[in-house]
């Protein structure tokens, strides 16, 4: 019998995912979460107008969507001020990190990361042979100063760097990125992930329309647009890096309902604006509601709050089973000292409501087991 032979990178993989989903979660326990918290999702939902445009799209679904999302490229263009030619679509943030990885990544090459950040990212790079070298934060931010020192001691030619920080939603303002950019070595490529951006204070990211030779930046509509399950991220950059994408993604990847309702949803700033601020209303209460427990919590820039549980991973990850026992979904930072805390999306009032009712007991519960 013919035994199917793979690539020996791929044997020496296990079987993974970055993120266990919450539907996976709701199967394993038997019933539905009652306020789901976990995922970043923006729960605020997206603008009206994206949804009737996405409505009246649905009847042409027979249609191929247009496989270079001309009008969402020329849409975004004029939203940051660049050519069409200097943006690509693709299918949100983490398609566009496997493209990336593609392009720049063999087997057994250096690739510069934090400890802790975007586990999708490590997936990709891990996945076509990628050596990730890992810089642990300081003081819950992303240590600009030693992903430049292992980025020289490596000699890596790409390094990643999310811009609202995930998990942790801190910041670096727009200064530090240009200056991180500037002793960047030019043989390394930063990937500067913006996906929470909407959601951060003005001074953050450097002007969209300041082009360098060896950034590509990507943002997303699932985050500040409320559209996570349409799937539609973006990256800008010099257009010599950007042509690049044209060799290897997926040109049909993209739902044509969905490049619709992207257009339309960048129309409407008026709604990203309110969504913003509903956010910052759900981010004081998860901070009221983890002061009322006698604990504290991380200032973020994004639709999420880690919340310090005061002890350790272990601890912690206690807390998180008992929420999740009682129905409330939540995630954890995965690498110490960060897993000390619980991470709380932004949620509407009766799930925090919920939530500020269940964490006295997931608390509780987890001091009689620690």
């Amino acid at each position: 019998m013919t035994k199917i032979r793979f690539t020996p990178l791929l044997d020496d993989l296990p079987a993974t995912v970055p993120f266990v989903g919450p539907e996976t979660q709701e199967r394993q326990r038997g019933a539905e979460f009652a306020a789901r918290l976990g995922a970043n999702e923006n729960i605020f939902g997206p603008s009206p107008k994206a949804i009737r445009a996405m409505q009246e799209a649905t009847s042409e679904i027979w249609k191929y969507g247009d496989p270079t999302s001309f009008d969402l490229r020329n849409a975004l263009a004029d939203h940051l001020g660049l050519a069409a030619e200097n943006i690509v679509v693709g299918e949100g943030i983490d398609g566009l990190l496997g493209y990336l990885a593609r392009m720049m990544v063999q087997q057994g090459d250096p690739v510069v990361t934090s400890d802790g950040a975007y586990p999708t990212f490590n997936y990709h790079i891990v996945g076509y042979g990628g050596v990730l070298h890992k810089v642990p934060y300081r003081e819950d931010h992303e240590d600009l100063e030693g992903l430049l020192a292992c980025v020289e001691h490596t000699g890596a030619r790409l390094v990643y760097l999310a811009n609202p920080d995930n998990p942790m939603g801190t910041i670096h303002d727009a200064q530090a990125i240009e200056a991180f950019i500037e002793r960047l070595p030019k043989t390394c490529l930063l990937a500067l992930d913006e996906a929470y951006i909407e959601f951060a204070p003005d001074g953050i990211a450097p002007n969209s329309k300041l082009l360098f030779d060896n950034v590509i930046r990507f943002r997303t509509f699932s985050k500040g647009y409320g559209m996570a399950g349409a799937r539609v991220g973006y990256a800008f950059g010099p257009v010599a890096l950007i042509s690049q994408f044209e060799k290897i993604r997926n040109h049909f990847g993209m739902n044509r309902v969905a490049q619709i309702g992207a257009i339309a949803a960048l129309s409407d700033q008026q709604w990203v604006s309110h969504l913003r601020d509903e956010v910052s209303e759900a981010r004081a209460r998860i901070g009221e509601i983890a002061a009322q427990n006698g604990l504290s919590i991380i200032a973020s820039a994004t639709n999420f709050v880690s919340i310090d549980c005061g002890r350790d991973g272990g601890f912690a990850k206690a807390v998180l089973a008992n929420l999740v026992r009682e129905g409330i979904f939540v995630r954890m930072p995965f690498v110490a000292p960060q897993d000390r805390c619980i991470r709380v999306s932004a949620g509407p009032k009766a799930d925090l409501d919920l939530f500020a009712k269940i964490l006295p007991k997931a608390l509780d519960a987890a001091r009689l087991e620690n």
